[in-house]
């Protein structure tokens, strides 16, 4: 008896280890039975997966392989970045995002995979215990080595979705699946296509991404949720420091390194670039602000945009400026509507967007911080936008986006307001561009060739670029599903390596 206690008490501790999340993956194991047992593991620190497993092939009428899978209902976008761990044994391994409808072995499931040979290709078995379908009769990218694969599910649609480091994502493939089913198993696998051999592959950047629909109403159904994310922009690597079910954005890097600041709930609040604790910053009376805020170059002053009522042209968005560690704000414009967007190098001065005179149009302006008559920069035209004005640190231009050309593309200007000149040329409409503290760099956000120019709206999905202060061709940093609030202020870590964001995603 006691043998038989300790038994099932053995057996039942092992079901509830086999249910401990793996990173944010809740179920962890072999499907179809492989000889040689795979394993998962992730990195608190890195945010990493490293995966590893055996089977015979995904293919023909059943599968074996290794699977780090959540339950998912609806639409969704699974987006990573993958590596095999060494040279392999079969250049037919595979790695990859695996969408199924059950854990059996001969299921329904679609998967976007990347070969150990560098085929990158979507497969899929349309009914249960079917054969697979051949590749090589449809869509695929011949032995391309894409590093960054995008499996997304919309109605009865799968697409596929690769990237090689640096460029856009690029179509492999879709397919209707008419049998999977509104709740899916989705998430990570990896097969040896040898049943005597375990292959390893890292994961990095893995994230689950849950879109509103075409029709979604925030007023009606509320804000998706948020995630406070960093990245190295040498290497791409991401990391989450801060996730809630509700609307944050727009973080700022504070000047000692250490701390990222974001406004959340009409306030500003601090957290470690770690990850911990959030400080809220005392604003005084300035509880409405939205996401246009930042820092000044000397890191003593801090500058707000709050709505205020019961100024000068009524309610509306004003710019403040107060100390950096919290006071009371100072106004520095009278007229509504304001944002504010940069500061000067002389820490003196700020930059603004605003409507003025009863136009519809919104220009550039500059100001000093103690107030007075503000200088117009721009002079748009009906129908056309600017915004994200921004100086360099040497204080030689003021660069911003601007749809002049038609699209929404980045500029750069004088601080005079003389000499426009156009940084980018493409199909994207890219915003809010951002220079690094030591001025060889400029990230910024590209929104899809069919958003409406001037907009930037909430919940797309959107790439963060960086280009050179020098010129160059645009890299992609990130792909991400965001936009408003994303990046909309000035976000570099103070040595030039690092930058904050905010991405958006609802429950899993």
């Amino acid at each position: 008896m006691k043998y038989s206690i300790f038994f099932l008490l053995c057996l039942n501790l092992s079901s509830l280890s086999a249910q401990v999340p793996t990173g944010i993956f809740s179920t962890n194991k072999d499907i179809g039975n492989p000889e040689i047992s795979g394993s998962a593991s992730y990195n608190r620190q890195t945010q990493e997966y490293l995966i590893s497993g055996s089977g015979y092939n995904i293919w023909f009428e059943r599968d074996e392989f290794h699977y780090l899978y959540n339950k998912l209902k609806g639409d969704f976008i699974l987006t990573a970045n993958f590596s095999f761990v060494g040279e392999g044994t079969d250049p037919h391994r595979k790695v990859g995002w695996m969408v199924r409808a059950s854990e059996e072995e001969n299921e329904v499931h679609c998967s976007a995979v990347l070969h150990g040979d560098g085929l990158t290709v979507m497969q899929w078995r349309p009914l249960k215990g079917e054969s697979m379908r051949d590749p090589e009769d449809e869509l695929f990218a011949p032995k391309p080595n894409y590093q960054i694969l995008q499996l997304e599910r919309k109605g009865k649609k799968m697409i596929f979705r690769a990237a090689h480091v640096g460029e856009p994502l690029k179509l492999i493939g879709s397919q209707v699946m008419e049998s999977l089913p509104e709740k899916v198993f989705a998430g990570l696998f990896i097969n040896s296509h040898n049943p005597d051999v375990i292959e390893k592959a890292k994961i990095w950047n893995v994230r689950i991404d849950q879109p509103v629909s075409d029709n979604y109403d925030p007023g009606q159904e509320g804000w998706l949720g948020c995630r406070l994310e960093t990245m190295n922009i040498f290497n791409g690597k991401r990391k989450i420091i801060y996730e809630k079910n509700d609307r944050f954005e727009a973080p700022n890097w504070m000047p000692d390194g250490k701390k990222l600041l974001f406004n959340m709930d009409g306030s500003l609040y601090k957290i470690p670039t770690e990850g911990g604790n959030l400080e809220n910053l005392n604003t005084d009376f300035a509880d409405n602000l939205n996401n246009d805020h930042g820092i000044s170059f000397d890191g003593k002053m801090l500058a707000i945009s709050h709505h205020s009522q019961g100024l000068k042209g009524g309610g509306g968005s004003r710019v403040y400026v107060l100390p950096l560690e919290g006071g009371t704000p100072q106004l520095v414009t009278e007229e509504a509507p304001s944002y504010w967007h940069g500061w000067a190098p002389n820490n003196n001065e700020v930059l603004y967007v605003a409507q003025r005179g009863g136009s519809n149009v919104f220009n550039i302006y500059k100001n000093s911080i103690d107030g007075g008559k503000e200088v117009a920069l721009t002079n748009s035209q009906p129908g056309e936008h600017v915004d994200g004005c921004e100086f360099s640190p040497d204080g030689k231009y003021i660069y911003y986006n601007g749809s002049k050309s038609g699209t929404m593309q980045l500029w750069r200007m004088k601080p005079d307001g003389s000499d426009h000149e156009q940084i980018t040329f493409d199909e994207y409409n890219d915003w809010f561009p951002h220079i690094s503290p030591d001025g060889k760099w400029i990230a910024f956000i590209s929104f899809p060739a069919d958003i409406e120019s001037n907009s930037h709206p909430s919940y797309k999905r959107v790439m963060l670029r960086l280009i050179p202060t020098s010129g160059g061709a645009p890299q992609v940093i990130a792909y991400l599903y965001g936009g408003q609030g994303t990046i909309n202020v000035p976000s570099w870590s103070p040595d030039s390596k690092h930058i904050a964001f905010v991405s958006n995603s609802g429950k899993k």
